[in-house]
């Protein structure tokens, strides 16, 4: 599954050949037996990433509003402690924010050694949204790419391990998602007009997307490209993703303190 969503460093993501609506060579019950698997492993695991205290993971999720970011975080962290677990949305950025360089809200909330953060959106919003919005001039935009590759260097060497997913999701069903949204009253307070505009633009992103993948895909920060038309298939995917980089990384618990005897309890 791994190599299947993998873009190589160096390589282009090629969304019109991937398919959104891949179920990954699986059936529902078998990938949701496996999803419940791998929650318990990444609980275990994240408790000895926690425990040892010397490493961190940065799961980045990025995709079209409709992509089900939400979905995927509340699915493949179901179970694991939320003490180590910090998710850090990314909205339009403040007064304050736009007074500092685009990557100084998102460095101010990297993860502390031990810990797990989630960006819900990212510092890609910087080099896409950006773009096809016209906010940033285009001579700026194109540097952002460079910018980013060594910043994610620098936190790799760091400790910190990086996986980045793109949601890849098919323009049908987002407008299911968004008619779905409008019609279940718990949920239509999340539509906004503006997930409109952004329809309308839908191929405009997804070709951005494309180039910015293409230019940030490195062997210390990798981006995965997962189906998210189905959301069983998605939270696997990410779930797979992230148990597969933590038993890389194969966090060790620290030696008990030898002055504790459990007798003397």
């Amino acid at each position: 599954m791994k190599d299947e969503l993998l873009v190589k460093p160096g390589d282009h993501p090629h969304f019109a050949n991937r398919d959104p609506g891949s179920r990954l060579g699986l059936e529902k019950a078998e990938g949701t037996k496996r999803l419940e698997k791998l929650q318990e492993r990444l609980d275990l695991l994240q408790g000895r990433l926690f425990g040892e205290g010397k490493r961190s993971v940065l799961l980045v999720l990025q995709g079209l509003d409709g992509s089900g970011k939400d979905g995927v975080i509340r699915s493949v962290f179901t179970g694991v402690n939320p003490q180590a677990v910090e998710v850090h949305p990314f909205r339009a950025p403040s007064a304050s924010e736009l007074a500092h360089d685009y990557l100084w809200r998102v460095h101010a909330v990297t993860p502390e050694r031990g810990t797990i953060a989630v960006f819900n959106r990212s510092h890609y919003e910087d080099v896409v949204t950006v773009d096809v919005l016209g906010l940033v001039p285009k001579d700026v935009v194109r540097k952002r790419p460079r910018h980013i590759r060594e910043w994610e260097r620098m936190l790799s060497e760091e400790g910190t391990a990086i996986v980045k997913v793109f949601l890849h999701v098919s323009k049908d069903a987002q407008a299911q998602r968004f008619r779905d949204r409008l019609e279940d009253p718990e949920k239509r307070w999340k539509f906004r007009a503006g997930d409109l505009e952004v329809r309308t633009r839908f191929d405009a992103y997804m070709a951005l997307y494309e180039e910015a993948i293409a230019e940030t895909s490195t062997e210390w920060a990798p981006w995965y490209v997962v189906p998210a038309d189905h959301n069983w298939v998605k939270s696997l995917a990410v779930a797979t993703l992230l148990a597969d980089e933590l038993e890389r990384m194969d966090p060790q618990l620290p030696e008990p303190d030898p002055g504790v005897d459990p007798d003397s309890i």
